[in-house]
């Protein structure tokens, strides 16, 4: 994994993997005052109730945000069940649990959203990384 930012306040714990983020701008649009990508820290999590932010956070298409409540026992084992979603000139989303086997054998467990690229453009394959936009990919 990545490097990954911690943002908390007395009940929850956003957790921010900027190698996973597509930017595509549904935190911002979601909660704008609390999201704010030109500023430093860029999470101004004081500035929503716990339960606006865990929606918005659960709006991330690309995993690169997610929470946990600082009260509650750990569910990084939890499996979930799979959905997938297709986004409109975007990536393959798909929520749940994965196991992913990458082409040099190494296996990957994926919880909750993982976005594949659907464009070919992607620097990070199998995963999107916003490529997609840069290339007005159709689909």
């Amino acid at each position: 994994m990545g490097k990954t930012k911690n943002y908390t306040n007395d009940e929850v714990t956003i957790v921010w993997e900027p190698e996973k983020c597509i930017h595509s701008g549904i935190c911002v649009k979601g909660l704008g005052d609390v999201f704010k990508p030109k500023e430093k820290p860029w999470i101004k999590i004081d500035a929503a109730s716990t339960d606006a932010l865990v929606k918005q956070v659960k709006a991330c298409p690309s995993g690169a945000l997610s929470y946990f409540m600082n009260d509650a026992k750990d569910n990084s084992a939890e499996v979930l069940e799979t959905q997938v979603e297709v986004m409109e000139n975007g990536p393959l989303l798909v929520y749940g649990t994965l196991k992913i086997t990458h082409k040099n054998g190494d296996l990957e467990v994926k919880n909750k959203t993982t976005a594949f690229c659907r464009c070919g453009a992607s620097h990070n394959k199998p995963y999107c990384d916003g490529t997609h936009v840069k290339q007005n990919f159709i689909g």
